[in-house]
C-alpha cells in the first residue's frame, strides 16, 4: 500500500532500502520478522558493535530510524495532543465528575496506555480519551439524559470487554482484513480532511455559521488566524527542506510569536502538585450500566470507537511506512489488546473512550517508527502531572499548522482510489464526505463499508463482496439505527 501521499512503501516486515530520510543513518538490510510483527536484526555475522538496549528493545534501525528521530517524534506527539489533558476534563466537569481529580486521572490514563503501546506494541501512538465519545458521554448521555456519570463510565468498561473478546477471537484482525483496498486509501483520505478540518477551525480560518448551517472563512484579521497561516507557511518550508524537528520548531515559533499578541498566554504559575484522582478512580457503577436501555449507548460507544481506533490505526501506520502491501499492520493484534485494555483500564480511573489520537500522526510525519516515540510522548505526559498548567501555554493556533499540514498532505492517498470504476468510486467518496459533514471519524468509515456492500450488491458484484462483510452488515445496520433522533 502507498504512502498517503502516494509513493509507494516496501511491506513492514522489510526495511526500506539505502539510506534513511531522517537524520538516523542507513538501514539494517539484515532482518526478519519479531513475534509482534516487528522488524528485528537477524544477521549473526555483523561487525559492527553489538546492539544496544534500545535497539534490542524497539529495533529502530531496522525501521530506518534512529535515537534522536524517535525522541523528536515523541515530543511533536506529546505537544500536538496535550490538550486533551485540558479539554478532556473541561467536558467531563460538565458532567458532575470532579475537576481536578478527573484531570490527573486522565493524565495517568494517557501515560499508562500510551506506555503500553510503546512496549508491548512497538508503535509511534499516542492513547488518549477520544472527544467524540467524551461528547457522546457528557453531553448526551449525563447532560441531556440524566444518566450518572458513574453508570456511563460502566457502559464504556463494557464496550471495551467487548473490544477485548473480538480481539481474542481475531475478529477484529479479520474485520480490518475485508475491508476493501479502495476504502483503506479512502480512510487515510478521510482521516487527512478531518485533521486538516480540525486546524482550520482551531485556528478560527473557519467557523461555523448558525444561520446557513454552514463552515464559513473565519477572521482573517485576527491575530491566530494569521499566526496559523504564517506558521503552516512555515512547517511547509521547514519539510520541503527535510529540516529535522520541523513540527517542533513550528509550534515553537507561533508560540512564542503569540505572546505579545494575545495568543500565547502564559500561566501564573508553572508547577503544582497534582490532585488525587481518589473520588474519581475506580467509581463506577459496572452492573447499573447494563440495564436494556442502556445497550444503544454501550453499542454507540463500541461501533464508533471501533473504527476510529481501526482507521487511526492503518491510515498512521500507512503514514509511517508501517504496513504491508495489502495496506495491513503485521502484528495488528497488539495494538488491538492495547487499545481494549486501555478502554477498560480508563474507564475504571475516569478517563472514558481511549484511542489513538489523531495527533499521533504528527509523530509518523516526524520520523517516528517505533514505541520508542510512545514512550518519549509518555513521559511528556507524566511531566505535566507536576506542571499541567504548562499544557495551557501552548495555544490551539501553534498546533493548528501541524494539523493542517498533516491533513493536507494525507489527501494523497485519493490518487490510489480507483475512480473510473463507480462501485469503488462511490464508496471511497462517501468515506471522505461523511468523516467530515457527520464530524465522526469512526461513522465516516461504517458508511463507507455499507456502501461498497449495497453498491457491489445492486450491480450484481457478488463476488466482490466478503461473506464477512456481509455478517458486519447487521451490527451496522443497528448502530446507524441507534443515530436515528
Amino acid at each position: 500500500m502507498p504512502h498517503s501521499d502516494g509513493t509507494p512503501v516496501r511491506p513492514y516486515a522489510e526495511p526500506p532500502a539505502g539510506p534513511t530520510t531522517g537524520p538516523g543513518g542507513p538501514t539494517d538490510p539484515s532482518t526478519t520478522t519479531d513475534p509482534s510483527g516487528s522488524p528485528a536484526p537477524t544477521g549473526s555475522g555483523s561487525s559492527g558493535p553489538a546492539p544496544g538496549f534500545l535497539e534490542r528493545r524497539f529495533h529502530i534501525r531496522a525501521r530506518g530510524s534512529s535515537p534522536r528521530t524517535e525522541a523528536v517524534a515523541g515530543l511533536s506527539m506529546f505537544i500536538a495532543a496535550a490538550y486533551a489533558v485540558v479539554v478532556v476534563p473541561g467536558q467531563l466537569a460538565k458532567a458532575g465528575v470532579p475537576h481536578g481529580p478527573v484531570t490527573t486521572a486522565v493524565i495517568i490514563a494517557i501515560v499508562l496506555a500510551t506506555l503500553a503501546m510503546g512496549l508491548f506494541a512497538n508503535l509511534p501512538f499516542v492513547l488518549a480519551p477520544g472527544l467524540g465519545g467524551v461528547a457522546l458521554l457528557a453531553v448526551t448521555i449525563v447532560g441531556q439524559d440524566h444518566v450518572p456519570w458513574d453508570a456511563a463510565l460502566g457502559m464504556v468498561l463494557w464496550s471495551g470487554v467487548a473490544f477485548l473478546v473480538l480481539t481474542v477471537l481475531g475478529i477484529r484482525d479479520l474485520i480490518t482484513r475485508l475491508m476493501p483496498q479502495n476504502l483503506k486509501y479512502a480512510i487515510s483520505g478521510g482521516l487527512g480532511l478531518f485533521i486538516a478540518l480540525l486546524g482550520f477551525k482551531d485556528s478560527g480560518l473557519v467557523v461555523a455559521k448558525p444561520a446557513s448551517n454552514a463552515l464559513a472563512l473565519g477572521d482573517l484579521s485576527r491575530p491566530a488566524a494569521l499566526l496559523a497561516l504564517a506558521g503552516l507557511v512555515l512547517l511547509t518550508a521547514l519539510a520541503s527542506r527535510k529540516v529535522p524537528g520541523a513540527f517542533l520548531i513550528t509550534i515553537a515559533a507561533v508560540t512564542v510569536a503569540g505572546i505579545p499578541f494575545g495568543v500565547t498566554e502564559p500561566p501564573g504559575h508553572f508547577f503544582g502538585a497534582p490532585d488525587s484522582p481518589a473520588s474519581v478512580a475506580f467509581h463506577i457503577d459496572v452492573f447499573g450500566a447494563l440495564k436494556p436501555e442502556y445497550f444503544p449507548y454501550i453499542f454507540a460507544f463500541f461501533v464508533s470507537e471501533f473504527f476510529s481506533m481501526t482507521g487511526t490505526l492503518l491510515a498512521v501506520a500507512d503514514r509511517a511506512g508501517l504496513t504491508d502491501k495489502d495496506g495491513n499492520v503485521p502484528g495488528i493484534r497488539r495494538p488491538f489488546y492495547v487499545d481494549s485494555a486501555a478502554v477498560i483500564g480508563g474507564a475504571g480511573l475516569g478517563a472514558p473512550s481511549m484511542t489513538a489520537y489523531l495527533e499521533s500522526s504528527a509523530g509518523a510525519d516526524s520520523g517516528g517508527r517505533t514505541g520508542l516515540s510512545s514512550v518519549v510522548a509518555a513521559g511528556g505526559f507524566a511531566a505535566l502531572l507536576l506542571v499541567t498548567p504548562f499544557a495551557t501555554l501552548i495555544p490551539s493556533a501553534a498546533t493548528a499548522p501541524v494539523l493542517m499540514y498533516i491533513g493536507l498532505t494525507m489527501l494523497g492517498a485519493l490518487r490510489n482510489v480507483d475512480f473510473k470504476d463507480p462501485t469503488n468510486a462511490v464508496p471511497a467518496a462517501l468515506t471522505v464526505a461523511t468523516t467530515v459533514f457527520w464530524g465522526n471519524f469512526g461513522t465516516g468509515i461504517a458508511a463507507g463499508l455499507v456502501a461498497h456492500v449495497l453498491v457491489k450488491a445492486a450491480s450484481g458484484r457478488f463476488r466482490e463482496i466478503p461473506w464477512g462483510l456481509w455478517v458486519v452488515m447487521i451490527p451496522l445496520g443497528y448502530y446507524f439505527y441507534t443515530l436515528l433522533p
